[in-house]
């Protein structure tokens, strides 16, 4: 009888480390998942011969050619875009921040997102554009 009970506590498959395993797998897909940023709309960004990638924005701000603003996967009137810049500023005070304007954008209106953004006290601004191939 207890060379049985033996028997069967041997034979016994350990799901631990198997458990172990998809735990980590399952938090490195959240955190690498985490990084990706998007402004919440499609801009058509302008060629530029001299464009040098970047590190990661952490404040992604869009101005489309409909004279739309877009913060964080939100349209922001034009008169709380400093507001929103000020709040997300305040969480990463060391971030940076990018204006991805879409090539047929009215100057002002990029002009006047850069300036609220130079208000809120970020001092890492910078225009998205695309690197022509």
């Amino acid at each position: 009888m207890r060379t049985l009970r033996k028997q069967e506590e041997e034979s016994e498959i350990n799901l631990t480390p198997m458990l172990d395993v998809v735990f980590i797998m399952l938090i490195f897909f959240i955190v690498t998942a985490s990084f990706v940023k998007v402004p919440g709309v499609e801009v058509i960004k302008p060629p530029a011969q001299t464009a040098e990638s970047k590190p990661t924005a952490t404040i992604l701000v869009a101005v489309t050619s409909k004279g739309q603003i877009w913060i964080q996967r939100r349209k922001v009137d034009a008169r709380a875009v400093r507001a929103n810049i000020e709040r997300l500023h305040a969480e990463n005070p060391l971030g940076a921040l990018v204006i991805e304007a879409d090539e047929d954008a009215e100057t002002g209106l990029v002009l006047r997102v850069m300036d609220a953004a130079r208000q809120a006290g970020v001092s890492k601004v910078s225009l998205a554009t695309e690197i022509p191939q």
